[in-house]
């Protein structure tokens, strides 16, 4: 239920300030550097105009834009789309085509992740042409068979753009070989139809690519709206501003979002508890999240010590999204984003584990991390009009392509959004103690092991974690009891600061052990992580040859040794928040 001072600042939202930006980001392309540029000086002039401070970060983000790409099939050219990162082949490459079978991705996931690969065919020396969108697993799955290129066949009448490098953010040592070295390139159905065809006789073709990669300036607009009582604790909402063409739903409807919610709260800047940061990322199309991966790179420790939450807006308020399913949240914060929707909109929502995708680039600090994409079509609506998987937009399929015009754009359903964001925002910034279920997270790690263990049979015995995993419920439930008496404190309350610090210790703890597998800042591929990855190989003991199971038992050994420690050190930080029993006389 909505408190009065809550009401009174989604009140305060309107269209006025974001609808204006919007039709002007509509006539704006924003995947050159140098729209970007115009882009966050066209966000600056707007959030100075109504009295909101901003701070421009410059940082230089190692990007790729794809310029042209063609395909010549004996006396046709084929129209195609570079994908960001590829190789550039200008002078085209000339070789046989081969088709390996693949079938579309049946939701964003998959999409972004999967192979999705039917019997392997010998593609080396070859251009493969194959079903789907040409991302990370695909690509990089097909050069290690030895492509020559690929060509995604999309499964639309509109070739889309992306990126197909599993590298998240500009890359360091570890990621840069990951880079590809082949070109690859998107085409539409009817394109794809005729090279599966001259595939299958053996025909050859010339593929031109033409990209710029480089090291490009590239603004951070950030909006600091100080917090009352502990201002060195903040909550992130962030979105991206660059776009595939003028991208009004992916995510010039976000950037709309963000600039109003500033507005807003920068007004009622007095009634905030916390700190609100509110980011708008370039480089998330052309450089796979670089801007908020600089962000955390640059500033991680800040991050580390008093990020409260992070809150990703992106494709909010399209056009006939009308409900909330599949909604990104991590386990802690199911019940609050459903509380948020539901006060705002009255509706249920349902939601997933957050996919490697999106800006979530803080997973690795270990920060509890709600919303990506929010409203949605129904899916009887988008099996109607024929629609398939997309990563945006409200599921209409004008994501990251040239129809994605301010026609995608629904101006009910984004006043809607806004509010929720505003919402989901405010609520964090201004709870007395966290306001997350982390027995929700000790919830789904339990339902991981439980899984893994059905696995592994006899193999290997989880029993250990799951007694450590009931030892930590059982003790954040009884801090959760605590915390409730202390509603109503100051932030500054010695107590309540013991409190929110034991919560941030289990968010940042649970977070990394289920969501990654790289070090403590630094950051995981744009590849699918499952539920306590170190432990996930459980999953696939039941195929091992029996001389090899030794081996996954080894690394089943380590990653549980990972995961009880992690959990130990929770329960240690939870006990030490509690109030230590007067002695008995």
């Amino acid at each position: 239920m909505l408190t009065d001072a809550e009401q009174a600042t989604l009140d305060a939202i309107t269209l006025d300030a974001p609808w204006e930006l919007i039709e002007r980001f509509s006539r704006l392309k924003r995947e050159d550097p140098a729209d970007v540029r115009t882009a966050a000086d066209l966000l600056v002039a707007r959030l100075t105009s109504h009295g909101v401070p901003v701070h421009v970060h410059r940082p230089e983000l190692y990007l790729s834009i794809p310029r042209s790409a063609s395909i010549r099939l004996g006396d046709q050219t084929l129209h195609a789309k570079a994908m960001a990162m590829s190789a550039s082949l200008p002078g085209g490459h000339t070789a046989p085509l081969v088709h390996q079978p693949s079938v579309y991705a049946a939701d964003a996931d998959e999409m972004f992740s999967k192979a999705l690969f039917g019997d392997a065919v010998d593609v080396r020396g070859k251009i493969v042409v194959t079903e789907g969108f040409g991302m990370p697993g695909k690509v990089g799955e097909l050069e290690e068979r030895g492509a020559l290129g690929v060509i995604a066949v999309n499964p639309g009448d509109r070739a889309h753009w992306g990126i197909c490098t599993s590298i998240w953010g500009t890359p360091d040592l570890d990621g840069l070989p990951r880079k590809p070295n082949i070109p690859v390139v998107s085409v539409n159905r009817h394109d794809g139809a005729l090279l599966i065809d001259a595939a299958h006789d053996g025909q050859a073709i010339t593929l031109f690519t033409h990209l710029d990669e480089g090291w490009f300036e590239s603004p951070i607009p950030v909006v600091t709206i100080p917090g009352r009582e502990d201002p060195d604790a903040f909550v992130l909402l962030h979105g991206h501003y660059d776009s595939w063409d003028v991208g009004v739903g992916d995510n010039a409807v976000g950037d709309a979002t963000l600039l109003e919610i500033a507005r807003v709260l920068w007004e009622r800047r007095s009634e905030l508890r916390r700190t609100v940061k509110i980011a708008w990322w370039p480089g998330h199309s052309t450089g796979r999240y670089a801007g908020s991966t600089w962000f955390s790179d640059t500033f991680a420790l800040e991050l580390h010590d008093h990020c409260v939450a992070q809150v990703n807006c992106d494709s909010p308020g399209c056009r006939d999204a009308t409900e909330y399913r599949d909604v990104s949240w991590m386990p802690e914060a199911e019940r609050y984003a459903q509380a948020v929707i539901r006060d705002v909109t009255g509706q249920e929502s349902f939601g997933e584990r957050p996919p490697r995708a999106g800006d979530y680039s803080f997973n690795n600090i270990g920060l509890t991390g709600y919303f990506m994409l929010l409203s949605t079509m129904p899916n009887d609506l988008r099996a109607e009009k024929g629609y398939y998987a997309v990563g945006g937009c409200g599921g209409n399929i004008a994501w990251h392509t040239e129809d994605d015009t301010i026609d995608v754009a629904n101006k009910d359903i984004l006043l809607k959004d806004m509010r929720i964001y505003a919402l989901g925002t405010l609520r964090a910034a201004n709870a007395t103690t966290l306001p997350f279920d982390y027995t929700l997270a000790v919830d789904d790690l339990t339902a991981a092991v439980t899984k893994y263990q059905a696995a592994a049979k006899s193999h290997f015995d989880f029993s250990r974690v799951h007694d450590e995993l009931t030892a930590l419920k059982a003790v954040i439930s009884e801090l959760d009891a605590y915390a409730a008496t202390l509603d109503g404190r100051p932030l500054t309350d010695d107590t309540v600061r013991r409190v929110n610090a034991a919560y941030l210790t289990v968010t940042r703890l649970l977070t990394r052990v289920n969501f990654t597998r790289q070090a403590p800042f630094f950051h995981d591929p744009a590849i699918s992580v499952p539920p306590l990855p170190d432990l996930a190989v459980a999953l696939d003991l039941a195929n091992v040859a029996p001389d090899k199971i030794g081996f996954h038992k080894t690394h089943l050994t380590r990653g549980q040794n990972r995961v009880i420690a992690t959990l130990r050190d929770a329960a240690r930080a939870v006990r030490a928040a509690l109030p230590t029993p007067a002695p008995t006389l």
